[in-house]
């Protein structure tokens, strides 16, 4: 018979520590104590760790510089975008930008800061495609806790080798194109470290960058601070005629409005989530999940329906 695998401690201290009984005088080593006695990380200099973290992220702006397909927005429907696209399509190089250093958006809980997340039927085959358990109810499902379906599908896309995340960096703009019909495309985005965003206001200029792309997924939410924010700078260079504003609550509508109406909305950007509700000016559905996830992977299937000609029309 084998002997048992070492545990973590015994793997990494240097040498065995003597066996010191539980009823050792205070002060005295336990066992566990003299386990760690020995234990040391590897050496390495501070310049190292800051190379190590600059040159992988340098090199992620140039390879991605040139990105297929770019998500605004890391919440809910745009990781559930970005897993389904990445997973259907791995030759794809797909940047997902997001302004907050935590990505997630508001799937780190259910409503009103309680813990459970709700999805209403079928969309419990999206957690069973990710692995996240869930209770049974009868027209619904309940996860335990919203950050477990979050930080599991947050894991599975950034898992993928063709997908980067670029979190604390906000889209400020839109590249766009037009031919020579006078219609417009967009073909990729404009983008900034979300605390230099937060600062035009009082200090000199700071230039942006940017990521070029034949199709972007939009999925900011509804309106607020970086809520919204293609579908409002689609109306300001008159590109969609007006906002259609958010409705009242109601779940049973709003729901299906979402997943069925998540579209391109102009060549090169489809739209998804809540930032739909303030395209169509749909109802908004509350603490309820499912619609998120879903519309998400509707924009996957949208994006690969179309990407051929949006690729086509981005080389010229």
């Amino acid at each position: 018979m084998s002997p048992p695998a070492p545990t973590f401690v015994e793997s990494y201290r240097e040498t065995p520590a003597a066996y010191v009984s539980p009823k050792a005088a205070p002060g005295a080593k336990t066992d566990s104590a003299s386990k760690w006695e020995n234990f040391s990380f590897a050496h390495i200099r501070e310049s190292t760790v800051s190379r190590a973290m600059t040159s992988r992220y340098f090199k992620d702006l140039h390879d991605y510089a040139e990105s297929d397909v770019v998500v605004i927005g890391a919440g809910s429907c745009g990781l559930s975008a970005a897993y389904t696209l990445a997973k259907a399509r791995p030759d794809l190089k797909i940047a997902i930008i997001e302004a907050n250093v935590s990505p997630g958006g508001g799937a780190w809980l259910g409503g009103q800061l309680f813990s459970a997340m709700v999805m209403r039927r079928p969309a419990e085959k999206f957690l069973e495609e990710i692995g996240v358990p869930y209770e049974e109810e009868e027209n619904y499902v309940v996860v335990k806790h919203a950050a477990l379906f979050t930080s599991t599908l947050l894991s599975k896309v950034l898992s993928f080798p063709n997908v980067k995340l670029f979190n604390a960096t906000t889209v400020e703009d839109l590249i766009t194109r037009t031919d020579a019909d006078g219609n417009l495309r967009i073909a990729g985005v404009v983008t900034n470290w979300t605390l230099v965003t937060m600062h035009h206001d009082d200090q000199s200029c700071m230039d942006p960058n940017t990521i070029n792309a034949p199709i972007i997924i939009s999925t900011t939410g509804h309106d607020g601070p970086f809520g919204a924010f293609s579908i409002k700078r689609l109306v300001a260079i008159g590109a969609v005629e007006k906002l259609g504003g958010m409705r009242g609550l109601d779940m049973k509508t709003a729901e299906d409005a979402i997943v069925k109406r998540t579209r391109e909305v102009i060549p090169g950007m489809v739209i998804g989530g809540m930032e739909l509700s303030e395209v169509d000016g749909a109802n908004r559905m509350g603490p309820i999940f499912g619609s998120m996830a879903l519309s998400g992977v509707r924009a996957a299937e949208v994006v690969q329906e179309v990407y051929e000609e949006r690729k086509k029309q981005n080389a010229e």
